[in-house]
């Protein structure tokens, strides 16, 4: 097989010394330009193409808001739009390669004062799509899931290299921000929110070990992470707001691509180029199998198999808006036997005395109506379907406890001994207006409706000689959930711009559920491009669905009581204040500090250390007993960023934060949260060289460095562990000791090749290349004590070790 690999690679670059050739290769750059707020095309911006700060080319936009550049020979190269009346807006470090044409389609905000002229000069700025993004936002594009080394292509650990966010298991790609639960997150598309877009997502969680979305296809999108504007809501931490990209509405273009984490597809192209309708598909699917006879493995012998696909058909119309229809979904599912070993084996994922079958799938598709009603009024409305399936097997083994040696198990029987299907349906529909009432003031009011479906079974064996099951979940139900909202933005100087807004959320789950949530930020603009904002708001998040469904009861009579049903609403303010500075072109200093109060979180009804904010990561759901809205907590930290955008052929990016996280339950004792590591760094370097006659291909090299406090855990209960033979800590010392700084250092190198019509890229990550055992969790593994009885069976579980990736890219 390593020989097969081998011949691969070879033939790879044996097409790409083809195309080697001193040609100059060109290719086309091209784009609309709107309104920010009425989404109305705007004629007349003048756009300039720069590469090293020098002007390439200028154009200005037709009367369709459109511009485009042709024959521009491949290579990097900004981008910059300019218009009287409007605040300046570039695009850095785009790259035009020769299989695929460059579209960046650009919002422009309206400056409240008349300038004199446009002149053309280079100047740098990054901006949000959404414009009522006052702090704690950050806009990002596909390709810097790909220009990180440690990424996988993957938006979730991209953001990880954000100030505030940590990335500190290596299992799944958890959002964890300002040490919040990762069960804070709202992932949303296309204006709705959506369920987690991961495979192998257990029921309730935001992450997983593999994203279903493909980097490919998102376009310009938003992450915040913290004191969100009002026209989001059910989320506590932050905000992943995607946008799928439309297709090439000019030219068919495809791209394949083969690496570790998948086989995959994208074609897009015109529907029709008379009115500019196009399409864009993507399939994924999963190579891991492939692998498996050269024993790679991502911390499981067992083979996790996952497919996924995305798709966006795209209508617009002279005098109607834009229509369009998309979706993305995903399937997964993988079987971990342990009762094949017959010696025993490091397994990241599962448990070690049972056999367990895990599935899960998720998908959204939609419709979408953007219009632009007049120059000053915009509206879109949005429908859509989700649904998610989460289903499971668990089989306990039993092996020969006379084992001579560790070095051999016998396997004995199994037998079935829990197993659930969570089933959930969401028809969602947004609906929102945009009203520019002049160029100070713009108004948005918008209403988020949902309908949740859930069916949710659950049982766990009680006596298996009367085949006796307990039913942890049983329910079938509907519920709504309904979000009104306003803002309005307001420049109240020329530097000066405030957002106001207020956000209601009613869940008629229970009686319980309701907010009313205002929510305000201001953006102060300095000279030489600095910059101060604050922003404040209470937020609200809904619970998990299953724990209104979760039932306690006489297993016997089979009477049950759903005890957590009246549940209210967790509950949050933010604050926070920052600096950005623009030092240069493409240097960049940014600080934040922030701080968040908790209440209304769940916590039990009898004293204990228990509550809801600690949950979320890992594999396990939580049933926890009656639980009642009176915890309390809070965040405090601060961050800081100092990037190098790309220039003089490398970029660097420093991300720093120091915090502080902390709970009550209803025991009364303040503690840290089990994601309070205190401190989180990430330092990311890149650099690019032309290679070749010409400068037409290039090579690549990255590095990361992450450096991060440990998870928190406390002492573990042995006897009640021993009962049911997996970890259960001891209540009193919860969170009380801390595992061992993260350390992690990650490289990547590529290498691009252009052709005359095709784009070649081949990419090497290699993942904690000092093979660093970082810390996961403590796990109870009793194989252990088949050969030694006195051995402990309490293990610390390491993360993933030295682990290689590739990937080969193809565009034409």
């Amino acid at each position: 097989m390593k020989i097969y690999i081998t011949q691969i690679i070879g033939l790879i670059f044996m097409l790409f010394c083809l195309n080697a050739t001193a040609q100059d290769y060109t290719q086309t750059i091209k784009g609309k330009i709107v309104d920010s707020e009425s989404q109305y095309p705007l004629i007349g911006v003048t756009v300039a193409v720069f590469q090293d700060s020098t002007i390439v080319k200028t154009t200005v936009s037709d009367i369709d808001g459109n511009y485009r550049f042709e024959n521009i020979t491949i290579g990097r190269y900004s981008l910059l739009f300019q218009m009287i009346g409007y605040d300046k807006q570039s695009i850095s470090n785009v790259v035009l390669a020769s299989g695929r044409q460059l579209v960046y389609n650009i919002k422009l905000v309206e400056n409240s004062t008349e300038l004199e002229a446009v002149e053309v000069v280079a100047y740098q700025k990054d901006e949000v799509v959404n414009e009522m993004a006052m702090v704690s936002s950050r806009t990002f594009n596909a390709g810097e899931t790909e220009k990180y080394a440690g990424s996988r292509q993957d938006p979730a650990r991209m953001a990880s290299n954000y100030a505030g966010v940590q990335g500190t298991d290596d299992s799944r790609n958890d959002i964890v921000i300002r040490g919040n639960s990762p069960l804070g997150l709202l992932w949303r598309l296309e204006d709705v929110d959506i369920p987690s877009p991961n495979h192998f997502s257990v029921a309730g969680s935001t992450g997983s070990p593999i994203s279903v979305l493909n980097n490919k296809t998102i376009a310009t999108s938003d992450f915040m992470t913290g004191a969100f504007s009002a026209d989001y809501g059910n989320a506590l931490s932050g905000v992943f707001d995607l946008k799928l990209r439309a297709g090439n509405n000019e030219k068919r273009e495809f791209t394949g691509q083969f690496g570790i984490f998948g086989t995959e597809m994208l074609a897009e192209g015109p529907l029709s180029k008379k009115s500019g309708s196009s399409y864009l598909v993507s399939y994924r699917y999963s190579t891991l199998q492939l692998f498996e006879a050269i024993n790679f493995q991502l911390g499981t012998t067992a083979v996790p198999k996952y497919q996924d696909a995305a798709f966006k058909f795209n209508f617009p119309t002279k005098k109607s808006g834009v229509f369009s229809i998309w979706g993305i979904g995903g399937s997964s599912k993988i079987a971990i036997e342990p009762s094949l070993f017959t010696k025993p084996t490091n397994e990241l994922y599962g448990q070690k005395n049972r056999d367990q079958y895990f599935g899960t799938s998720m998908g959204v598709i939609g419709f979408s109506h953007a219009y632009p009603i007049n120059k000053s009024t915009f509206t879109k409305f949005t429908v859509a379907q989700s649904a998610s399936k989460v289903s499971s097997l668990h089989e306990k083994i039993i092996r020969d406890s006379a084992a001579a040696s560790l070095d051999t198990f016998i396997f004995i029987d199994k037998y079935r001994f829990q197993e659930n299907l969570m089933l959930e349906y969401k028809t969602s529909v947004h609906f929102y207006l945009n009203k520019k009432l002049n160029p100070r003031n713009t108004l948005k009011i918008g209403i988020q409706g949902e309908h949740l479906t859930i069916d949710h079974q659950d049982s766990i064996v009680v006596d298996t000689s009367i085949n006796l099951w307990y039913h942890r979940l049983d329910y079938r139900g509907g519920f709504f959930l309904i979000q009104p909202y306003a803002v309005w933005k307001n420049k109240l100087t020329e530097n000066l711009t405030m957002v106001a807004g207020l956000h209601g959320s009613i869940y008629t789950v229970n009686a319980n559920s309701k907010a009313l949530e205002p929510r305000l930020a201001f953006k102060y603009k300095m000279k030489n491009n600095q910059s101060l904002n604050f922003g404040t708001g209470l937020h609200s998040q809904r619970q998990v669905s299953y724990i209104y469904a979760h039932q306690v009861g006489d297993v016997v009579a089979d009477r049950y009581n759903r005890h957590n049903k009246d549940l209210g609403l967790t509950r949050s303010w933010h604050a926070v204040t920052g600096y950005d500075n623009l030092l240069t072109d493409n240097l960049r200093i940014k600080a934040e500090a922030y701080y968040q109060y908790l209440f209304q979180i769940p916590i039990t009804t009898y004293s204990s250390s228990y509550a809801i904010i600690n949950q979320g990561s890992g594999f396990d759901r939580f049933f926890p007993d009656s639980l009642e809205n009176t915890g309390t907590g809070r965040n405090i930290g601060v961050e800081f960023t100092l990037e190098k955008f790309f220039s003089n052929n490398y970029f660097f990016m420093f991300t720093g934060s120091v915090f502080d996280s902390k709970y009550q339950g209803k025991d009364g004792i303040v503690r840290d949260t089990d994601f309070n590591g205190r401190f989180a760094t990430n330092l990311l370097m890149g650099y690019e060289k032309k290679i070749g006659k010409k400068g037409k291909n290039s090579v690549n090299a990255g590095l990361k460095i992450t450096w991060a406090g440990g998870r928190r855990f406390g002492d573990v209960d042995r006897e009640a562990s021993a009962v049911i033979e997996q970890v259960v800590w001891d209540d009193a010392t919860r969170n009380s000791q801390q595992y061992e700084n993260y350390f992690r250092i990650d490289t990547k190198t590529g290498f691009k090749f252009n052709g005359k019509k095709v784009g070649h890229e081949i990419a090497f990550d290699i993942l904690n290349i000092l093979n660093r055992q970082n810390i996961l969790s403590i796990v109870y593994d009793p194989d252990i004590t088949l050969a030694n009885p006195n051995a402990d069976p309490l293990i610390r579980q390491p993360q993933l070790g030295f682990l290689p990736v590739f990937y080969y890219k193809f565009d034409f």
